[in-house]
């Protein structure tokens, strides 16, 4: 699986803000087939940082109502990614 796959995209939330500033960790949505080893070595080749520790959390997604007819998002798994102290991703600083 490519390094891009693995990590589908950032999480920008106020929680997640606030681990990046406190316990310099990052939070990613990942490929559900993805696990710990994989979700390391991607953010390590991506963003060329050093990661001290990886929690993965499998989500599960919300029903949904729209109307008389209910719903469901899907399944989605996220990654809790700390690095290490004096490490920063650049595409989080600034948002």
């Amino acid at each position: 699986m490519d390094f891009y796959q693995i990590i589908k995209k950032p999480m920008i939330t106020e929680k997640g803000t606030k681990q990046k500033e406190q316990a310099n960790q990052y939070i990613f949505e990942i490929d559900r087939a993805a696990n710990k080893v994989m979700v390391r070595n991607a953010v390590e080749k991506i963003f060329k940082v050093k990661v001290l520790s990886v929690a993965v959390m499998n989500m599960r997604g919300k029903r949904v109502r729209s109307g008389k007819n209910i719903g469901k998002k899907s399944d989605w798994k996220k990654a809790i990614v700390r690095l290490a102290p004096g490490q920063k991703i650049e595409f989080f600083e600034g948002m």
